[in-house]
């Protein structure tokens, strides 16, 4: 199994970035082999051949003991009746608050909404834009779009929308790694129903997750937006945890309003009220929030959940803060480049990985803020890409009863004895097993259950 550079090569002065990106997925599967996987067992004269062959060296080999494809183990699941080999399935919930009403902006106007998926229906989010798309009082709809697929019903929504005379903007990320292809057809299709397709900034690729509605409400204009931590696919959205979050306060919505401003080109960079926003306030909010944490030494308190976390500012200020006696958890599913329980270093900190039936894909920073909890979630990891080169958002959560339903989901990884996997100084991971007498705790099927009642 070879595997190629999939890095496309585009100036960042184009004119005409569509058509040079079409220009350049030709030419992907001709691109330099840089990694060579041969079965354990393959004889040293092919692989030799091999690697003469894609002009690799010894240092890109990788002998594998067993598949060197596992993606096509992916079809094995269709093709065998095991039921008890699988998954129970699910309904994903909708909260009653929004169950019992007919509109999305009423119940958005009543409260703010929060929901985590895949406990949680999708659902909600694509009524939202179906309902706008259809309310004759609805002006203009914004969004961005990272990875959703030409043929979703969200995209279909914003193709109604349009057609229906609104003013429909619609920021697609072209870039966005082996969706290229598809992020092409996207725009065409939108497009050619009339909605204004903008490419987001030069040099940057956009992956906050932000959804605008204008609608005029009693002779005045009041914005609902939709913030989250995945992506706008539905398919995601039944694999992926992510939470979505949908409000109509008025900093929240200007804010946004100013950062479609300047992805689309018609604005300079403002003032944002409550958003941290990457390339500009994210890191160094972060790094202000951790920092006041550890003036409060041992009475701190954070907790992140993140895919990754790589960036070293962001894990040094975590380790000055741990050496202050601040209590930090963090939920890192891939890579970390911290290492947790170094003395003198580390001590007060701990690093799991949850792993389970779903992806854990939700990016939330919890701090304790002396009895006075902050809470936000982002679309951005602890990287320096997700940080300082991409256009990302951090929100909060503000409302009382969301703050504590977030740290109540928290907690409930934290309690993960089953599918969590704890990092140690070395480096290693080691799954955590139920002490003796202690109950097991799946932190995925505890809110399958809490959520869904489903078991």
């Amino acid at each position: 199994r070879l595997t190629r550079n999939a890095d496309l090569e585009l100036e960042d002065d184009l004119e005409d970035l569509a058509s040079a990106l079409r220009g350049e997925l030709l030419s992907r599967r001709f691109g330099d082999g840089v990694r060579l996987e041969v079965a354990d067992n393959c004889p040293d004269e092919l692989t030799q051949f091999l690697l003469t062959e894609f002009g690799l060296t010894a240092r890109d080999l990788y002998q594998v003991h067993g598949p060197v494809n596992l993606t096509r183990l992916m079809a094995v699941g269709g093709l065998v009746d095991r039921p008890d080999l699988t998954y129970s399935g699910f309904s994903p919930s909708i909260p009653k608050p929004i169950r019992s009403k007919d509109s999305m902006f009423d119940s958005i106007r009543k409260q703010p909404i929060l929901l985590l998926h895949p406990y949680e229906n999708f659902s909600p989010v694509v009524d939202l834009l179906r309902q706008a798309a259809k309310d004759p009082q609805v002006l203009a709809i914004r969004q961005t779009l990272y990875r959703s697929g030409a043929d979703s019903e969200i995209v279909e929504a914003l193709a109604d929308a349009a057609r229906r005379g609104k003013e429909v903007t619609a920021v697609i990320e072209l870039r966005a790694r082996f969706s290229e292809a598809e992020n092409l057809e996207l725009a065409s299709r939108l497009q050619e129903a009339g909605v204004i397709v903008v490419y987001g900034v030069v040099g940057y690729k956009t992956h906050a997750k932000m959804i605008l509605i204008v609608r005029r409400e009693e002779g005045k204009l009041r914005r609902y937006v939709h913030l989250g931590t995945g992506n706008y696919h539905a398919g995601n959205a039944r694999l992926y945890t992510d939470y979505s979050f949908m409000t109509c306060d008025d900093s929240i919505s200007d804010d946004v309003n100013k950062l479609f401003q300047q992805l689309t080109g018609m604005g300079k960079a403002l003032k944002i009220k409550k958003l941290f926003h990457a390339p500009f306030t994210l890191h160094s909010r972060l790094m202000s929030l951790i920092e006041r944490e550890a003036g409060f030494g041992a009475k701190g308190r954070i907790i992140m959940k993140f895919n990754a976390l790589t960036e070293p500012q962001i894990i040094k200020a975590l380790y000055r803060a741990s050496q202050a006696g601040v209590k930090i958890d963090l939920i890192i599913r891939g890579i970390c480049c911290l290492r947790p329980d170094v003395p003198g270093l580390s001590d007060n900190i701990r690093v799991r990985s949850i792993i389970g039936r779903f992806l854990e894909h939700t990016r939330v920073y919890y701090f304790g803020n002396n009895r006075r909890p902050e809470v936000y979630c982002s679309s951005a990891d602890g990287m320096e890409r997700n940080l300082l080169s991409r256009v990302e958002v951090a929100f909060p959560i503000e409302d009382p009863a969301l703050v504590a339903r977030v740290r109540e989901d928290l907690d409930t990884y934290l309690a993960d004895n089953c599918q969590s996997w704890s990092l140690l100084s070395d480096g290693s991971y080691v799954q955590k097993q139920p002490a003796e007498g202690e109950e097991r705790l799946a932190s995925q099927l505890v809110l399958l259950e809490r959520l869904t009642g489903k078991s």
